[in-house]
């Protein structure tokens, strides 16, 4: 019997946990079923290979990003998903919280369009920080009045955790950018952070994924899994997706790409077979996708 992805199937042999979903699809009879229940990521945590912080890193939460929890171990670590790309991985189960972030208790649900944002304590920029945030983390508009600080405007809200805090208007801005393309290229120079997923640091398929969620197009997390869910083209335009074995980038125009990559240690801008690595890109790509609504 061929098994499940295990990157987006929540099943563990040794333990013989798996999730209720995957009832009749494992070989064996003698598995304990779970039924996930809703979470949500109160500030960006590393979700890692295994319950062990010096695991690798395989993918991020993101502050208020919907999660489902599977199962914690002894030690105080989560088995969790993240809902949009049913990703799942291991993060301390101290940095979840357990009702989720809908914001119907306080307030309006928001997603945050700034690269990277802090919230204060107050409304100024000389309060102390008191979160860390990113684009698509979500916060609550709590109720109050908006304050008007040297000429800014400052908005109360709930952070992931509970805490209130204060955030500048700008970071809720509507995105300027026309396409995934142009966001793309925001994050030049941001640096390469394996299973990152943020403007603090993110890896090729973590760049793309982000770009195309904040447009409203939903990406899987891995480059092998985008690859397989776009439709294939052979001359790509802006826009494409341009794939490499363990790697993606996207596409400027017919030869130019952006990509977070290694080589580097960051996020830069290549030419398709120009230059010593343009012309190793060139040589090691092994197609183009589209995304189709």
């Amino acid at each position: 019997m061929l098994l499940p992805d295990p990157r987006t199937h929540a099943y563990q042999p040794d333990s013989r946990r798996a999730e209720d979903a995957l009832r009749g699809q494992l070989s064996e009879a003698d598995w304990d079923y779970v039924t996930p229940r809703p979470v949500a990521a109160t500030a960006r945590l590393s979700l890692r290979s295994e319950p062990r912080a010096d695991a690798v890193q395989v993918t991020e939460a993101l502050p208020g990003e919907a999660l489902e929890l599977l199962w914690e171990d002894e030690n105080g670590w989560a088995y969790v998903r993240t809902l949009h790309d049913r990703y799942l991985g291991w993060t301390p189960a101290a940095g979840l919280t357990g009702t989720g972030l809908t914001g119907t208790q306080r307030g309006e649900l928001l997603t945050v369009t700034a690269l990277r944002a802090h919230a204060y304590a107050g409304p100024g920029v000389s309060q102390p920080i008191v979160g860390e945030l990113c684009l698509e983390a979500r916060i609550v508009r709590t109720p109050g009045e908006t304050v008007t600080e040297g000429g800014r405007f400052w908005l109360p809200i709930s952070l992931p955790d509970g805490r209130d805090a204060w955030v500048g208007e700008t970071v809720l801005s509507p995105i300027r950018e026309a396409d995934a393309a142009a966001l793309a290229l925001r994050f030049l120079d941001t640096p390469y952070v394996w299973g990152g997923r943020s403007a603090w640091g993110l890896d090729c398929s973590g760049l793309t994924q982000l770009v195309f969620s904040a447009f409203g197009q939903t990406l899987p997390r891995d480059a092998d899994q985008q690859r397989e869910f776009l439709g294939a083209v052979e001359r790509p335009r802006r826009g494409d997706l341009a794939f490499f074995p363990g790697h993606v980038g996207l596409m400027l125009d017919e030869r130019r790409m952006v990509h977070a990559n290694a080589t580097n240690m960051r996020v830069t801008v290549e030419t398709l077979g120009e230059g010593e690595y343009g012309k190793k890109l060139a040589v090691g790509c092994t197609g183009f996708g589209r995304w189709t609504p």
